[in-house]
């Protein structure tokens, strides 16, 4: 039966996973009020239902269960039944996540959380085939009716497991000790769990964590800082190896540029292959800034790669960023990315020997129905020197291939895409970009962080200084998160890096001002995630630990450390050194969950400098010193007089000058830049 003839209320939402299921047979609700009165009223248990557009599960379970009429048939009976997109959602994905780890140990999506109709969890799961979910749904509705005392229990055992994992670490008083061990402890363990083989960690599934690389190669700057060159080696070797085998593998498309979400091997081979705004815009800094400490061909090519993806796939006309591409087409998972040997050799001709040596399409790595996945497992400089052909020639041979590939490619049925905007992802993809301008001095990559940035500006904005956490159909909608205040106000202050454009300074500190008055916890030092109007079911949350994305905490308190140093506020330094202090006692636990707060430790544990640049030739300055990988400062500027502190009474009308500063004491200025970076490195 056609599940066309059914259109339940999702019809009428911007959210293209809700639209994915208006044509349930589900009579879906959309998160919010109306459903809850309906189950108390009704006095029925609540299904929430939360995935997200690109999920491949999500689309496996809709299709066995959401849109068979047997099943909604009950559904319907016997539950009020919700349906959340977690990315216009995420504070409620983060509420019913906890209560499926307190039941189950794990999570994931789908996620399936039923609850009272006041909205406290009383069971839940992830993924489940359609026996099990039919027969679920029938003991569960029977537990309620004869037993209800009984489910009201286990919603109070939920609730006390909740609460248990949502305790905020108490207030610390103090400074953060300048003893380089306890890092040192925090990259240690995390080192024992290095693939020394494929890069990553050693365990499959495998995820990028671009966050966790960004520590370990400013763990290896501090080292070598430190008279430690011997032992930064091994590190330095591991992130080299990670970015290598990503960048070839294939949770790289090496067709269209950019990266899926995660490998489901232990050998980035094979992905899981939806593509993400926000992984794409942290792996653009991150190989940024690899390339920076290490120049390889490789690590610019995966810049460019992205910025091809993201410009031709995730990129409106209005310079918003969509979330993503969705890992089906035509109801099969990779069908878009993936080629036969048929196909191959048809497109290529007498190229496609070379191409498949290259590529590594062969009958040992055939993925499955006879498809392969294209990755490498060579360099260029390697596979030259292997079939004896030049740089230059392969590269010829390369770019014909891909426009060849590309243009079938783009003849078959696209992967769906999430066409709604997400502050928070936004951010980290401008960041991406002005990181990756900072290296490469590369217009395009500086275009498009404007236009996102005025973007975010003049369509996220608002006039009482609050973030729309999404927008589509040209409006902003669902008040901002504490991640869409941070990540949009760190992003910021890079683009005034890049740029030394005031108003995106100002920008950052004004979204930061209004963090810390509708976000912070003054008493515990920690900012919740949602604002303090937001209406809460069981307790405020706050983020704290970082993921595939760093921690709202982990962020503001980076943001509020670098706007301290540029604008001279020793309140934003106070606050972010709390933070640290507070989060401590959890680092060693858990510490790839605190990297970002450890490059934050590092901040104070190195000598951290804010270097100032005044005069007419500041802009050639700055970009000199921007392609240099120095984690451990600002950087701050003017053709022109300005009234920022640290550049006021600095200008010279006559010549160029740079400051080379801690705590605002500055050293006396440099004329040449050689001559402030070796004073930024050497600082000890």
């Amino acid at each position: 039966m056609s599940t066309l003839f059914h259109t339940n209320r999702l019809i009428h939402e911007s959210s293209p996973y809700l639209l994915q299921h208006a044509h349930n047979p589900v009579d879906w609700y959309p998160w919010g009020k109306e459903a809850f009165e309906k189950a108390k009223k009704e006095n029925k248990l609540v299904l929430v239902s939360i995935g997200y557009s690109a999920c491949h599960w999500c689309h496996v379970m809709e299709h066995e269960s959401f849109e068979d009429p047997e099943v909604a048939e009950l559904m319907n009976e016997k539950y009020v039944c919700v349906k959340v997109d977690r990315e216009e959602h995420p504070e409620v994905d983060m509420l019913y996540m906890d209560a499926i780890n307190v039941l189950t140990g794990r999570g994931g999506w789908p996620l399936n959380c039923f609850t009272l109709s006041n909205g406290k969890p009383i069971y839940g799961g992830t993924y489940f085939h359609k026996e099990d979910w039919m027969q679920l749904l029938q003991n569960l509705n029977n537990l309620f009716r004869k037993e209800p005392e009984k489910v009201r229990e286990l919603s109070e055992e939920i609730e006390k497991g909740i609460l248990s994992i949502s305790l905020l670490p108490d207030s610390t008083q103090g400074k953060i000790n300048k003893d380089f061990k306890f890092v040192e402890e925090l990259a240690n363990k995390i080192a024992t769990s290095f693939d020394k083989a494929f890069g990553g960690y050693n365990y499959a599934p495998k995820f990028p964590m671009p966050n966790n690389y960004e520590f370990l190669l400013y763990y290896t700057y501090a080292l070598k800082n430190l008279g430690r060159e011997e032992e930064a080696k091994p590190i330095e070797a591991q992130v080299y190896l990670t970015l290598d085998k990503m960048a070839m593998g294939g949770i790289y498309d090496q067709i269209g540029g950019g990266f899926a979400r995660y490998s489901t091997d232990s050998f980035w081979k094979v992905p899981h292959f939806e593509k993400m705004l926000y992984d794409n815009g942290q792996l653009m800094s991150l190989y940024a800034n690899g390339y920076k400490c290490n120049p390889k061909e490789l690590y610019k090519e995966t810049v460019y790669g992205i910025h091809t993806f993201v410009s031709e796939k995730l990129t409106s006309k209005d310079g918003g960023f969509y979330c993503a591409l969705d890992a089906d087409s035509e109801g099969i998972e990779g069908e878009f990315y993936v080629w036969t040997k048929d196909e191959l050799k048809e497109l290529l001709g007498d190229e496609y020997a070379l191409f498949a040596s290259y590529y590594n399409v062969n009958d040992k790595d055939v993925w499955e129905n006879g498809k392969h996945i294209l990755e490498r497992k060579r360099t260029d400089v390697e596979f030259s020197d292997e079939q004896n052909i030049s740089i230059n020639d392969l590269t010829v041979k390369k770019k014909n291939w891909l426009l060849i590939l590309n243009e079938k490619r783009e003849k078959r049925v696209p992967p769906g895409l999430d066409d709604k905007t997400l502050a928070s992802w936004n951010g980290l993809m401008l960041k991406g970009y002005a990181e990756a301008y900072k290296t490469f001095k590369d217009s395009a990559f500086l275009d498009a962080a404007i236009n996102n940035a005025n973007f975010i500006k003049n369509k996220l904005l608002t006039p009482e200084g609050s973030v729309w956490h999404c927008y589509k159909k040209n409006k902003g909608y669902i008040e901002g998160f504490l991640d869409d205040y941070a990540f949009i106000a760190s992003a910021f202050i890079s683009l005034y890096e890049a740029t030394f454009n005031e108003t995106w300074l100002k920008d950052a500190q004004s979204l930061t001002d209004y963090a810390l008055e509708h976000f912070y916890d003054a008493k515990k030092n920690i900012f919740y995630y949602t604002h303090g109007n937001h209406e809460q079911i069981i307790v405020r949350k706050a983020d704290i630990s970082d993921n595939v994305i760093p921690a709202s905490n982990s962020e503001i308190a980076v943001v509020l450390y670098k706007l301290g140093h540029l604008v001279g506020n020793d309140k934003y330094l106070a606050v972010a050194e709390g933070m640290v202090l507070a989060v401590k006692d959890n680092m060693l636990n858990y510490p790839q969950g605190y990297t970002n707060w450890a490059m934050l430790m590092l901040h104070h544990q190195l000598r951290f400098t804010e270097v100032a640049i005044t005069g007419k030739l500041a802009i050639t300055f700055r970009d000199k010193i921007n392609k240099e990988y120095l984690p451990n400062m600002v950087i701050l500027g003017a053709e022109n007089a300005s009234e920022l502190d640290l550049l006021k009474e600095k200008f010279a009308i006559d010549r160029t000058l740079v400051y080379v500063c801690e705590n605002k004491t500055c050293l006396r200025p440099f004329s040449s830049v050689g001559e402030a970076i070796n004073a930024i490195k050497n600082l000890k």
